[in-house]
């Protein structure tokens, strides 16, 4: 018989005295629970200090771009 199976006959008969009707997650579960939202919330912040400090341009549209240089190659060098 394998480790699993062995574990579940021993784990079943405990499983069928509890009430399922009174489980709840308890102390240790509000814990978790809290140290998880507390973890997310230093990462929204975080994440909203890095955003706050890019500085982006948008790049102009590539047809205002090659409207650009194609007015440049039609216009004469000032040199000349």
């Amino acid at each position: 018989m394998s480790s699993t199976g062995l574990a579940m006959t021993h784990l079943v008969p405990l499983a069928k005295e509890l009430d399922e009707n009174k489980v709840t997650p308890g102390v240790l579960g509000f814990i978790v629970f809290a140290v998880m939202a507390a973890g997310v919330w230093l990462l929204m912040k975080s994440m909203n200090r890095h955003m706050n400090r890019v500085d982006f341009e948008e790049a102009p549209a590539p047809a205002a771009t090659a409207g650009a240089a194609s007015r440049a190659a039609a216009e004469p060098a000032k040199g000349e």
